[in-house]
């Protein structure tokens, strides 16, 4: 282990919680090319911009999950590591990124794309809060009072 499991957790509840304020920022982008407030160059460059930090952030969860030997959490992470791998590297040629301003209005892109970015969020939603939960657990499997027994309760402070 390279980190400690309290530590590990602290670590994937910040970076789960910046994932989710970028996904907060891509509904708030996409709505506004919805209401034509950002024309279609402006959207698409600021969300292109935030895709590899995205990609890179969920790969270091994903990493410090395999490192630290907990394979449920990796296994459930992974499918998502898989998907966001397959969007970043196969950006169809000619397009300026995996939000292209040329197609954005074309075929329903702008309404898959803001549906994609509600599934992460609720992705990343529940996976907050599994974090959460592994952290609170793993700050009460340490001794905050090193107490001399193992079997012995502090039942008063």
């Amino acid at each position: 282990m390279l980190l400690g499991e309290t530590f590990l957790f602290s670590l994937t509840l910040i970076d789960c919680g910046g994932i989710l304020f970028l996904l907060v920022y891509y509904i708030i982008t996409l709505s506004d090319l919805e209401c034509d407030y950002l024309n279609a160059q402006e959207c698409c460059d600021k969300l292109n911009y935030w895709l590899l930090p995205k990609y890179t952030a969920h790969s270091i969860i994903t990493i410090l999950l395999l490192l630290h030997g907990q394979l449920i959490l990796f296994l459930l992470n992974l499918p998502m590591f898989i998907w966001l791998t397959f969007e970043y590297f196969t950006v169809p040629r000619g397009n300026l990124g995996a939000y292209d301003p040329a197609e954005i209005h074309n075929r329903g892109q702008l309404r898959k794309h803001l549906r994609d970015v509600m599934i992460y969020v609720g992705y990343y939603l529940v996976f907050f809060f599994i974090y959460l939960y592994c952290f609170i657990l793993a700050l009460l499997k340490g001794d905050p009072l090193q107490r001399s027994a193992d079997d012995q309760i502090v039942t008063e402070i």
